[in-house]
C-alpha cells in the first residue's frame, strides 16, 4: 500500500538548447511547471505520508528562478535533463517517484528511476 503526493512550482528562466536545429536552437524563455511525486508508504498519526508545505519548499529551493539555464547548470537544460536534476536533488531529502518539467501547457518530460 502507497499513495503519491504531487506538488507543484513554477519558475521562469531563459536557455538554448545546444545540438538542437530549429528555433529552439536561439535563445529564448519559458515559464516552467514542475511537479513532483513523492511516494509515501505509511501516514503518521494525523493521517500524513508528507507535509505538502515542506515538499513544497524543498521543491522551490532547487528551482532556478530568473536564471539563464545554460549557464547555471553544467548540462544542456532540455526539459529531460531539467526533470532528472531536479529528481536528484529532491531524492536527497524525499523519496520521489518522478519529476515532470513542463515547458508549455502540452510540452512535457517526466523523469522517474526504472525499478
Amino acid at each position: 500500500m502507497s499513495w503519491t503526493l504531487k506538488v507543484r512550482d513554477r519558475f521562469s528562466a531563459a536557455h538554448y538548447l545546444e545540438g538542437y536545429r530549429g528555433k529552439c536552437e536561439k535563445v529564448h524563455g519559458h515559464t516552467f511547471r514542475v511537479e513532483v511525486a513523492v511516494r509515501a508508504r505509511e501516514l503518521d498519526g494525523a493521517g500524513i505520508g508528507y507535509d505538502f508545505t515542506e515538499i513544497r519548499k524543498a521543491l522551490a529551493a532547487v528551482l532556478p528562478d530568473h536564471a539563464f539555464l545554460n549557464e547555471a547548470f553544467p548540462f544542456n537544460p532540455s526539459a529531460e535533463n531539467l526533470a532528472r536534476h531536479f529528481y536528484g536533488e529532491l531524492k536527497r531529502s524525499y523519496p520521489v517517484a518522478s519529476v515532470t518539467v513542463w515547458e508549455s501547457e502540452d510540452a512535457s518530460a517526466t523523469y522517474a528511476e526504472d525499478d
